[in-house]
């Protein structure tokens, strides 16, 4: 096999899609690699780590006279050598025996093959699929980001280690917590479906974010008994997902707000930012003070060596005095993944969690649990 691509971008791009779920290290050479496939004068591109299966295509002009073709090669050299050739550089493939040589310009490379008939492949079609939906990709990965960082990492209760799809009707909703923590979006759906829960793994989750656009461009949802497809543009991306069930979670949320007050989203933001300088990230539980009293937020944070950090921001508040402390972590991811000027921040009673809404869209709530001081 002999092939030129005039552009390294044809390339490198689908490549660039793929390669966010290869692991550094694995136990199977091949996990290291991505699957090439020419066929029918197209490029596809996987990759996979055993529990996600990612596919890119591309559409080359110069293989339209070239024959089938199935091998693979290590993702990360090949991506780091794209990478290091010039954007626009023409490069000449040539596959002999077990290695693939590289050639653009006076530059060569020499890379090692693996047999394609070694990759594993996830298989889609042994499962019935019990509802497809269709979505603006900004939409989707707008409401993933909204809640995403609630997620557990590694928590023993596996089924907190993803985010929950839950279709109802014409709804879908998107739950993600750590139980210390709760982050609940939903998105309206065309036409109604019957209700279904769908664990979806956090590297997913994440993965979608990264991929991606902020477009209009849609992105097709397939659920599976035991996996999840999304298909956007020229990419696939295949899950399994997570077994059991999630918890209750419409149980964690506030039933009434005695307490409230709106405020400017980026002034809350910023006052903490400021204050988490003092706050000391070796600390394991970096709390911040709250203290809402008539017309004023004030935000105060100390730390071991009992340096002080002191804000204040003017709001609309006249009811009684309340003296919390959250994490200031969790509080600011909270506030940096959403896009709204204004939040409000409900309390049920004066120690109770804070719950955060924004006040022109319903579908979005926030619950965070206070820390004892």
């Amino acid at each position: 096999m002999k092939l030129t691509i005039t552009d390294r971008d044809l390339l490198f791009k689908p490549l660039q899609t793929v390669s966010g779920i290869v692991e550094r290290r694995h136990t199977l050479p091949i996990l290291s690699n991505t699957l090439i496939e020419i066929r029918n004068g197209q490029l596809t591109l996987v990759t996979t780590d055993l529990e996600i299966e990612a596919e890119a295509t591309s559409n080359i002009p110069e293989l339209e006279n070239q024959g089938a073709l199935q091998t693979t090669v290590s993702v990360r050299k090949l991506q780091d050598i794209l990478r290091a050739l010039p954007s626009g550089a023409a490069i000449e493939l040539t596959r002999s025996e077990n290695r693939l040589q590289i050639v653009s310009g006076k530059s060569r490379f020499s890379l090692q093959l693996l047999p394609a008939e070694d990759f594993p492949r996830m298989i889609r079609d042994s499962e019935p699929c019990s509802a497809t939906y269709t979505l603006a990709q900004r939409v989707l990965k707008k409401h993933l980001q909204r809640v995403a960082h609630a997620m557990a990492q590694q928590d023993l209760r596996y089924y907190l280690n993803g985010m929950l799809l839950l279709i109802e009707d014409n709804k879908l909703t998107l739950v993600a917590t750590d139980t210390h923590r709760l982050g609940i979006t939903s998105i309206d759906l065309d036409g109604n479906f019957e209700k279904s829960e769908t664990i979806v793994p956090r590297k997913t989750v994440l993965e979608l974010i990264r991929q991606l656009e902020d477009s209009d461009k849609p992105v097709i949802v397939e659920i599976y008994p035991k996996k999840v497809c999304f298909r956007f543009s020229d990419a696939v991306l295949v899950s399994k997902v997570i077994s059991g069930k999630f918890l209750d979670f419409r149980r964690a949320i506030p039933q009434t707000s005695v307490f409230q007050f709106d405020v400017n989203r980026l002034d809350f933001l910023h006052a903490l930012q400021r204050t988490a300088i003092i706050s000391s990230s070796n600390d394991l539980f970096r709390n911040v003070h709250l203290n809402i009293t008539n017309g004023k937020l004030n935000i105060s944070a100390k730390n071991k060596e009992q340096e002080e950090a002191q804000e204040e921001i003017d709001i609309v508040y006249s009811n009684e005095t309340i003296d919390t402390s959250f994490n200031i972590v969790y509080l600011m991811e909270v506030l940096n993944n959403l896009d709204s000027e204004q939040i409000r921040c409900s309390f049920e009673s004066m120690q109770s969690a804070i719950l955060i809404t924004l006040p022109d869209d319903e579908q979005f709530k926030h619950v965070l649990m206070p820390m004892r001081e």
